[in-house]
């Protein structure tokens, strides 16, 4: 905790280290009070900085220093200084050999950075700052080290020890053991990883291809041995997917996972000992939900692919996160589309980004992919890094082709391989690979915000030509009230009146080039004139999303109807599906602030009633097409966000639907409910897209409040044999009128699963997601349970999380207590766990989207934990950015 106000680091401000860490060999002692850490550097001056010999400064945080040597000789007290962030002293020689030796605690280490505790075994997260809290270091990626790590405990009781790399040598000492592991890859400290435990593993293995055999393991608690399999297939199929996509073999002898109970983050890619939140390994039907089980294939996939993409090419400071993170997240996705469906994959990719990072890009700390500034580096784990970060990166495949951009990313790999390296070599590699200019695209990089495209067209029969002209612009946000134009890539066609796509032939081209194209808008405003275009066209634009910008298009509701039905890009056709009920929505919003009676729209009941009959039709794209713009998303797109007035019209509308489709929607259920009945549980995108639409179609019909509903809902509860289903029903019954129901449900499920804290986590998200009144204090009573803990990330993230932005109607309720809620916890966890606190914050932080009363409301919170005293960084820095004019 902190008196002082913390200082910005500045990226302007880089400056290459004076030394280098050639060598690290540690020795850790792991007991219950306290654990000692010695450790070895093999320190060498950078000759780039000169031939003086500057002091070493050291990072170092929360460190007993126990003793301090130099090449042998143990120095006075007089020859070093310690603070309480830094050890400095002054070397003699340009090569030398520090030993130092510390002692910490990672039994109370509440913060959940460096070595911790998790129940019963010990384990680490360096990443970003954390190995400072471990023992004395130059603690930035631009230091790479060989490391060679010694593991000491008791034998009994953490009879596992881990660390990176391959193993080479063990032994016993009486009661307690150690283990060595040596990583021969050099790698910057945030890659450290440690693990000590009762552990058990799961054991395959996978032969790259160049026929090396790789040991697969994947660590867990005994308990958990079942729930490991799918976790597995999945990084073989991460392996495998890799090398062919992207030619990348993995290095080690063996692989290894370890699920961790106690987490802040979802999963770190510590090379060749990935440490995991166990709610991104642990799945099986029983227990865990198909977006669950689909999650822990992406993490996987996320943090093999990280081996790549961020072990063997690191990024040269933080500053440069998204270089690792931005790419490997485009990895991912694109791994997860071709395991399942690509367009569902793409659309619930892109509802999440206009929902969450969109509002990022208009709040207090929208910043660059690649930040100018900041206080604190967790706080830049952000959406702008990781989910804009990877749009980055997928239009750079869009406007230089999937072949383009894979000869650039060979030779990103080849050229920087076991480097610390920035954007700007990411974009040299794409460049040199292709002879391509991208100077004004590495805008992107630097200019923060969500661009804003508006389109128009004009159509001259007589020259049979077609015009589109775009005009881009993009907001002021902090620091940065003028933009320069970006490059946009715009994927689009064009379709003829019956549905045709035409050939595209630009006005001075010699031919037609296909019936799809990517038009590169870079100018403030510019046009694109398509010739022998015979009656004027239906435009489909930004196809597969093609840019991470807010597009405006005149379309009236029959071209909509016409894209739906005819647009051969599926994202566009769930597109003109969303444009038309947002139409319609908010028209029914307008009509609650205008105190008018609600009237139901009959053409969107039409339009779903024709899905509902197209069986031809994938289940999961039906699923995708029936579901509303939720709430967060109506509040986004607002001006001001009226909570009451979007809650209302998009319930009317739930219900109208409900009622108008009962028949078909009743009809379609009872069959996809008998089919669940007889198949065996997988997680194939098939049964996938099966158990969605049911779960969807179950949503609206509990609306409809029939006895018959109530009684198939009951029954998918108790009798359904995997998670998603049961997870499902409880849900529609948590937000229903039927009390006596709700209340069996909800004890049964806690009895049957109070022992799987995972599976509790469900639990308490779905009562804090309840639409019912009285959530809120639902929610508080419910952090006395015994199955929540303050302590554990993944509690907080249900309960508290669920409740503040996942429930905006009980959240944002008009007398405040919402935020007071919010504020309080923030406040309490400051102490506890600074990073989960500052993460908490952002529903806060949007205070200026709503009515001047709510903003009023919100900043009291904001000044109230500004005003508390003690903060941390994290949440110094979320707070007084939220707060400035």
């Amino acid at each position: 905790m902190r008196s002082e106000t913390p200082v910005a680091v500045q990226l302007k401000d880089y400056q290459a280290p004076d030394y280098f860490i050639e060598r690290t060999v540690l020795d850790f002692d792991l007991y219950d009070d306290h654990s000692t850490v010695t450790a070895e550097l093999t320190v060498l001056r950078n000759s780039d900085k000169g031939s003086d010999l500057p002091p070493l400064v050291l990072d170092g945080q929360e460190l007993e220093l126990l003793s301090v040597s130099i090449d042998g000789q143990e120095l006075p007290s007089s020859a070093y200084q310690v603070s309480d962030n830094h050890l400095t002293l002054q070397p003699q020689t340009k090569r030398f050999v520090l030993r130092t030796q510390v002692r910490i605690h990672p039994e109370s280490n509440t913060a959940l950075e460096g070595l911790y505790r998790s129940g019963k075994m010990f384990c680490t997260q360096c990443e970003a700052e954390g190995f400072r809290k471990i023992t004395y270091y130059l603690d930035r990626p631009d230091v790479m080290s060989a490391f060679t790590t010694t593991v000491r405990a008791d034998k009994q009781r953490f009879p596992v020890l881990l660390s990176n790399g391959n193993p080479v040598a063990q032994g016993e000492e009486g009661a307690r053991h150690w283990a060595t592991w040596e990583d021969p890859f050099k790698k910057p400290a945030y890659l450290f990883a440690l693990v000590a435990g009762d552990l058990w593993c799961v054991e395959d293995s996978f032969t790259t291809m160049s026929q090396r055999e790789v040991a697969l393991r994947i660590y867990v608690e005994p308990e958990n041995l079942g729930k490991v399999q799918h976790a597995m297939d999945s990084l073989k199929k991460s392996m495998k997917w890799d090398e062919e996509v992207y030619g990348r073999e993995y290095d080690l002898d063996i692989f290894m996972i370890v699920a961790v109970s106690d987490f802040n983050m979802g999963a770190m890619e510590n090379k060749g000992l990935n440490i995991f939140n166990s709610s991104c390994v642990l799945a099986s039907p029983e227990t865990a939900t198909d977006a669950a089980h689909q999650r822990v294939e992406a993490v996987v996939a996320h943090e093999y692919f990280h081996n790549w993409s961020g072990n063997r090419v690191t990024c040269r400071d933080w500053f440069q996160l998204s270089l690792k993170e931005g790419f490997t997240v485009f990895r991912d996705a694109e791994f997860s589309a071709d395991m399942n469906s690509r367009t569902v994959k793409r659309i619930e990719d892109v509802v999440f980004l206009r929902t969450n990072q969109f509002a990022e890009d208009a709040g207090p700390m929208a910043h660059p992919i690649r930040p100018d500034s900041y206080i604190e580096i967790s706080n830049f784990y952000t959406l702008t890094v990781y989910e804009k970060g990877s749009e980055v990166v997928r239009m750079l495949r869009t406007l230089l082709g999937a072949d383009g951009f894979r000869k650039g990313s060979d030779l990103y790999f080849e050229r920087h391989d076991g480097q610390a390296v920035t954007c700007d070599d990411f974009i040299k590699a794409m460049e040199d690979a292709n002879g391509a200019d991208l100077s004004q695209f590495k805008r992107w990089y630097s200019q923060a915000g969500t661009p804003r495209l508006a389109v128009s067209s004009y159509y001259d029969k007589a020259s049979a030509e077609y015009t589109l002209t775009f005009q881009q612009s993009c907001p002021a946000t902090p620091g940065q009230s003028e933009k320069l134009p970006f490059v946009i890539p715009v994927q689009m066609a064009l379709l003829s009146a019956d549905g045709e796509h035409l050939p595209l032939q630009l006005k001075g081209e010699d031919s037609a080039q296909g019936c799809e194209r990517v038009l590169a808008v870079s100018e403030a405003e510019q046009s694109f004139t398509f010739v022998g275009i015979e009656a004027e066209p239906l435009p489909s634009l930004l196809r597969s999303f093609s840019a991470p910008v807010k597009m405006s298009v005149e379309y009236s509701r029959e071209q909509l109807l016409a894209l739906m039905q005819h647009d051969s890009d599926g994202f566009n056709r769930w597109e003109a599906a969303q444009q038309l009920q947002l139409a319609i929505l908010n028209g029914l919003i307008a009509a609650v602030q205008a105190g008018k009676t609600l009237k139901s729209d009959p053409q969107l009941a039409e339009v779903f009633a024709g899905l509902l009959a197209d069986s031809s039709l994938d289940q999961a794209m039906l699923a995708e097409m029936l579901s509303l713009p939720s709430e967060a998303l109506l509040a986004e797109l607002a001006e001001v966000a009226d909570v009451e007035a979007i809650h209302q019209a998009r319930e009317f509308l739930r219900k109208a639907l409900a009622q108008a489709l009962y028949a078909p929607m009743w009809q379609r259920y009872q069959a996809l409910r008998a089919q669940s009945r007889e198949q065996a549980y997988a997680a194939d995108a098939e049964q996938i897209a099966r158990r969605s639409l049911q779960g969807k179609l179950l949503a609206y019909l509990m609306l409809t409040e029939k006895t018959e509903v109530k009684a198939a809902c009951v029954e998918q509860f108790e009798q359904a044999h995997n998670m998603t289903e049961r997870l499902n029903a409880l849900a529609c019954l948590v937000n229903s009128s039927f009390a006596a129901e709700k209340a069996q449900a909800l004890a049964q499920f806690a009895e049957h699963f109070k022992d799987d804290a995972l599976v509790m986590d469900q639990w308490f998200s779905v009562q804090a997601g309840s639409v019912c009144p009285g959530t809120l204090n639902q929610v508080k009573a419910l952090m006395q349970h015994p199955a929540f803990s303050f302590k554990n990330p993944n509690k907080i993230r249900a309960l508290i999380g669920g409740f503040c932005a996942q429930n905006p109607i009980h959240f944002h309720a008009a007398d405040g207590e919402g935020y007071r809620f919010l504020a309080d916890q923030v406040i309490a966890l400051n102490a506890l766990n600074p990073q989960i606190a500052s993460r908490l914050l952002t529903p806060l932080t949007r205070w200026r989207k709503y009515a001047p009363a709510r903003q009023a409301q919100m900043r009291a919170e904001l000044e109230r934990i500004r005003a508390s005293g003690g903060l941390s960084k994290d949440v110094f820095e979320v707070v007084s950015k939220s707060l400035a004019d």
